[in-house]
């Protein structure tokens, strides 16, 4: 975060687009594009209604409904039972029809909002509407084309009060809101491919005015590490230009990453601009009974509050907490270990300190806890864990299991496995053959021992292990061996 001049304050609030998870488009039969669209054809995924071809009427995606309702309930907002879409005009290319479907002054959640560390960012609104399609420069053609394969794809917009007040802040409250959206299934979540994008809203004034300053809108941002830049950039300009005496004009700009500065689009557009009206082709939006009653009283387990209860409940530290609700997903497979594991702290070490990082390696990631085809299931580490809780195995046996199981794939038989590498060595007469040799021959780091460092402990250790192959019990290794450091103490 830049650090914003003494005397001036920052006032943000965000407009973030997130494409719901259909399979068609929200007032179509249409499909929506899997993948990255760089990838496919254009105007692929088109038909006559996204297209606005003559005599097509829109019908409204129920599942859109649904899952809008469901982000709405998870966000405290006020579900509007019979909400009412708007036509919003505007004459770009890529809207063929000349508006969008929107919803203006009767949007389908109200109110709510989102805690994030510093505070709670209340929420104005959150509206379903269809996204548009994509104009296409290029250079190399004297013209312009229009690709309409986002056309119509059905997106919420979720508005927030101007409550962030510095780049971290809003920084922090994309990324729980993020993570809320891929947690319920309500949207994917793919920055990349466009599906959650940010709209940032930043005026200045100075500190204890109590009017807000113009503000400028920076458009469709679509990573975290650029929304922080572009705020901060757009809070330096604007400060220099009332500082140099010039005023702020209310308009649209761009994040241009390469001079890392914001730039002059064109003109930013009040409500009135854009002609709002009740759209003759729609009925009012009717949440039935069955949608809401049936998302309010599925709705999961958040992660804020899952997180707390890791810590608070669990014991875990606020950092595995906060790394194993990263995703659902992960924080699924987790509880689906405990259900094997009887220790939360020692199950959360191995999948935070081992298994996501063994699993990036390979290029892959945990799959849902009942996935028979994934990498690895929780019964697996589960057994592996008993093994170490039984003395059968040592860490780092338990190590070598968890790299025999990826590599194994699905299927792959613990007990088998444990039978064949497993069973520590703790035997005094085994330990004494394996340390001798090693105090033989490093007699400097013995040297070092005796005369009180005492961390070269740990480099006899570290070579005991690798002589027995991780087999030996850690326990006993060490009792063993001070005995023999302290005998050859006593033999001076």
């Amino acid at each position: 975060m830049t650090r914003i001049k003494e005397g001036w304050e920052a006032v943000i609030g965000l407009e973030v687009h997130a494409q719901l998870k259909t399979r068609s488009k929200l007032f179509s039969s249409c499909p929506v594009a899997g993948g990255s669209t760089a990838d496919l054809s254009p105007n692929t995924f088109v038909d006559a209604i996204t297209a606005a071809l003559p005599g097509t009427l829109p019908v409204p995606n129920g599942e859109a409904i649904r899952l809008a309702t469901r982000l709405g309930l998870a966000l405290g907002c006020t579900i509007d039972r019979r909400s009412q879409f708007a036509r919003k005009h505007y004459f770009y290319p890529d809207s063929p029809k000349g508006y969008q479907i929107s919803q203006y002054d009767r949007p389908i959640c109200a109110g709510g909002g989102l805690a994030i560390a510093s505070k709670f960012v209340r929420l104005t609104r959150i509206h379903l509407e269809e996204d548009a399609g994509k104009t296409i420069h290029d250079a190399r053609r004297p013209e312009s084309r229009v690709d309409l394969n986002r056309a119509g794809v059905a997106l919420v917009e979720i508005v927030s009060e101007p409550d962030l007040a510095s780049s971290d802040e809003a920084v922090a409250y994309l990324k729980e809101l993020h993570r809320l959206v891929v947690w319920l299934g309500v949207s994917d979540g793919n920055m990349e491919e466009g599906n959650f994008r940010c709209d940032a809203n930043v005026s200045v004034r100075r500190v204890g005015d109590p009017k807000l300053g113009t503000r400028t809108e920076i458009k469709n941002v679509n990573s975290f590490r650029f929304v922080g830049l572009a705020i901060d950039a757009e809070i330096v300009r604007q400060i220099n230009v009332l500082d140099g005496g010039g005023a702020i004009v209310q308009e649209t700009r761009g994040w241009d990453e390469a001079s890392g500065t914001t730039r002059s689009l064109r003109s930013k557009e009040d409500a009135h601009d854009y002609r709002y009206f009740p759209d003759p082709d729609l009925l009012v939006l009717d949440v039935s009974d069955a949608v809401y009653d049936g998302e309010r009283t599925t709705l999961p387990e958040l992660p804020a509050a899952r997180e707390r209860r890791y810590r608070e409940a669990l014991g875990l530290t606020a950092y595995d907490a906060e790394v194993l609700t990263q995703t659902r997903l992960r924080s699924d497979w987790f509880e689906a270990l405990l259900s094997h594991v009887d220790d939360p702290k020692t199950a959360a070490n191995w999948i935070v300190n081992d298994l996501l990082g063994a699993l990036a390696k390979r290029g892959q990631d945990l799959s849902a806890p009942d996935d028979a085809r994934g990498p690895l299931a929780p019964a697996t580490l589960g057994a592996l864990l008993a093994g170490l809780k039984g003395g059968a195995l040592s860490s780092r046996m338990v190590k070598d299991g968890l790299a025999a199981a990826l590599a194994h794939g699905p299927g792959f038989d613990v007990a088998a496995w444990i039978g064949q590498h497993g069973g520590q060595v703790s035997d005094s007469a085994a330990l004494i053959a394996a340390i001798d040799p090693i105090l033989a021959a490093n007699a400097s780091q013995v040297a070092e021992y005796l005369s009180g460092k005492d961390k070269v402990f740990g480099f006899f250790v570290g070579q005991a292990m690798k002589a027995m192959k991780g087999k030996a019990a850690p326990e006993e290794l060490q009792r063993v061996l001070r005995e023999r450091l302290d005998g050859l103490r006593e033999k001076g």
